[in-house]
């Protein structure tokens, strides 16, 4: 029985996407990692970056796993990439599942992460530095109890400028009152949405490239069968 070339170029064609897919994670993460200006309390308190660059390699990997294992027909190759696809999706399920049943966990260990840094004088300059450029930008102030985080040196990236926000006075000065972690925590329940619905996608597209991978190992295996008897 021949096998059928529809299957086993739409599998080779499913996988070069997989792999450029993953170059593109793989080269986004680690911009990320090395871009000098990157904040250091966002990236301490949301350390996603070494995960994409880690899921990036793996779908490179499994994408040229796919791609060989298509055009040569070869099924070790289908196999460890239908292996690989699974526990890709059984992780993606099972941490699915832990954010929508237990999302208040993240919160807790944002803030707990956050209450490490405090009192924020006794950091080092350059978180410092970090935070206030976030503070400006967001217009907040202090990381988890607001002004009086920064002890009894506030610094200027506090002060009121947007009469619209809430402010209070602080050394005779308006100062924002709204720490900087709920600013990071709206951050991440925003995004989290997304991050879900790409996870939803990718976990469809793996579905039909198992069922695309099981197929043609199965016709490689039904034609080969009767010339290794």
């Amino acid at each position: 029985m021949a096998v059928n070339k529809c299957i086993k170029y739409l599998l080779f064609f499913f996988n070069f996407l997989f792999w450029v897919s993953g170059c593109i994670i793989l080269g986004v993460s680690i911009y990320l990692k090395v871009e000098k200006d990157g904040n250091k309390i966002t990236s301490k308190v949301v350390p996603g970056i070494d995960l994409m660059i880690a899921i990036g390699v793996i779908i490179m990997v499994l994408g040229f796993l796919g791609c060989c294992g298509a055009i040569r027909e070869n099924r070790c190759m289908l196999l460890m990439f239908f292996i690989g696809l699974l526990i890709i999706f059984i992780l993606l399920l099972a941490a699915g599942i832990l954010g929508a049943v237990d999302s208040n966990k993240a919160k807790d260990l944002v803030q707990e992460h956050l209450d490490k840094l405090v009192p924020l004088k006794d950091q080092p300059v350059d978180v410092q530095t970090d935070l206030q450029k976030l503070e400006e930008e967001v217009k907040c102030c202090g990381l988890v109890n607001g002004p009086t985080d920064w002890g009894s040196s506030v610094p200027s990236s506090c002060d009121c400028k947007d009469t619209s926000q809430t402010c209070e006075a602080v050394g005779g000065r308006q100062v924002y009152t709204t720490p900087c972690m709920t600013f990071i925590i709206s951050f991440m329940e925003k995004n989290m949405v997304v991050v879900l619905g790409i996870a939803f996608a990718i976990a469809i597209l793996m579905i039909f490239g198992m069922a695309f991978a099981m197929a043609l190992y199965c016709q490689i295996g039904r034609k080969d069968g009767p010339t290794t008897a």
